[in-house]
């Protein structure tokens, strides 16, 4: 099965943020099908999230589990920023 170029896209964009998340310390594993990130602290394994990521008419997002969006994939940096947020406020 080969994959996509929408899911090559996906992909490109999740392994950025991926790399946005551990520079700030979190774990970020990648699903292969469907593309998604499972994110977690490693001093705390209990807290963890899913984030994919879909196109829009602006563009592509990332989008948490639940369908809200976390923000622009062209901006993995802002994004991360905002997962350490949510993640930190659950401790």
């Amino acid at each position: 099965m080969s994959a996509t170029p929408r899911e090559h896209t996906r992909t490109y964009y999740l392994g950025k943020l991926a790399t946005e998340l551990e520079q700030r310390g979190l774990t970020a594993t990648l699903r292969p099908y469907p593309p998604a990130l499972r994110i977690s602290d490693p001093d705390t394994a209990l807290l963890a999230e899913t984030v994919d990521c879909v196109p829009m008419s602006e563009g592509w997002f990332y989008r948490w589990s639940w369908g809200e969006l976390v923000g622009l994939a062209d901006d993995p940096a802002l994004a991360a920023d905002r997962i350490l947020h949510v993640l930190a406020t659950r401790q």
